[in-house]
């Protein structure tokens, strides 16, 4: 039996970043029974070989097949165990006020155990936090929470038991997405109902189609923003809003900037950006707050 561990005690400004990495380690063999026990935090445990058994919360047996992961949630019992020829893992301990957006975002999933396609991508990404772990230094506690993020990117990329057909449909979308079509003829143009549509997004992500388009259409409306001196109104037909007063509605909720502020933010084109003036701006944005806050929000972005 092989067995490497080290745990991490990060301070209050490592977890104010999202997440912190509390412990790593790797063990393979005939590994003892864990549990039954609960924890107060997020526990990875990425199964590389072998066959065993996990029970959750709901006290349920179920089979474990490698390539797997076992998520263990913070407050909720477990209890698992390689079967008798023993299994190899790697585990990630962590936690954070970050990990309510990654649940949010489909990457903590409310099964407990994940099926994969391989581990090799989560076990570089572990074998770093490893190795960081062993050098230490001032910024041991970064690098291992840097590798966190990473690893549940990598974990959520090789889920076994999503719908492959959602990823060619993210394609096509993003491809049409800065069309002025609707849900409904995006979905006719993929073949799909707007309700098969919808499954497919959300089988490969925690969105669905028109927060995804949404998302996919601001991107390019800040590509074009920051990079050319288009006129907003050219810049909404571009990327699919034929009237610009709702552009500038959705975008200033969206991203907290009118899009000729963001574009004096962020103007990086070759030619010298004309400053927008308080009145032209104040102008843009009654149509999102009325007179009165216009004035004050063009105020604050001219002054």
């Amino acid at each position: 039996m092989e067995r490497w561990w080290q745990y991490l005690t990060p301070g209050p400004a490592q977890l104010a970043t999202g997440l912190a990495c509390l412990g790593v380690g790797m063990q393979r063999g005939r590994l003892p029974t864990v549990g039954p026990r609960t924890l107060d935090h997020w526990v990875a445990v990425v199964v590389t070989t072998g066959r065993g058994w996990f029970t959750g919360a709901n006290g349920a047996r179920q089979p474990v097949t490698a390539p797997a992961v076992l998520w263990l949630r913070p407050g909720e019992p477990h209890h698992y165990a390689p079967d008798g020829g023993g299994w190899a893992e790697s585990f990630v301990d962590f936690t954070g006020p970050g990990v309510a957006g990654y649940t949010e975002l489909g990457l903590l999933p409310d099964v407990d155990v994940t099926p994969l396609t391989t581990t090799d991508s989560a076990q570089r990404v572990v074998a770093r936090i490893a190795a960081a772990c062993r050098r230490g230094g001032p910024l041991v506690d970064l690098e291992a929470s840097a590798g966190v993020h990473e690893l549940l990117v990598e974990l959520r990329r090789h889920r076994a038991d999503l719908d492959l057909n959602g990823e060619p449909v993210l394609e096509v979308l993003r491809r049409d997405a800065c069309l002025p079509l609707s849900v409904a003829q995006h979905a006719r143009r993929a073949g799909l109902t707007v309700a098969e549509l919808r499954r497919a997004v959300r089988s490969v992500g925690a969105v669905g189609p028109k927060e995804y388009l949404l998302t996919v259409r601001l991107n390019e409306a800040k590509a074009l923003l920051a990079a050319s001196e288009l006129p907003v109104a050219s810049v909404a037909r571009r990327v699919g809003y034929e009237d610009p007063a709702y552009f500038t509605r959705i975008f200033t909720r969206r991203v907290g900037l009118a899009p000729s502020a963001f574009r004096a933010q962020q103007y990086r084109g070759d030619g010298r950006l004309r400053a927008v003036p308080h009145d032209e701006l104040a102008e843009e944005l009654t149509t999102l707050y009325g007179p009165e806050r216009a004035t004050t929000e063009a105020d604050r972005a001219t002054g």
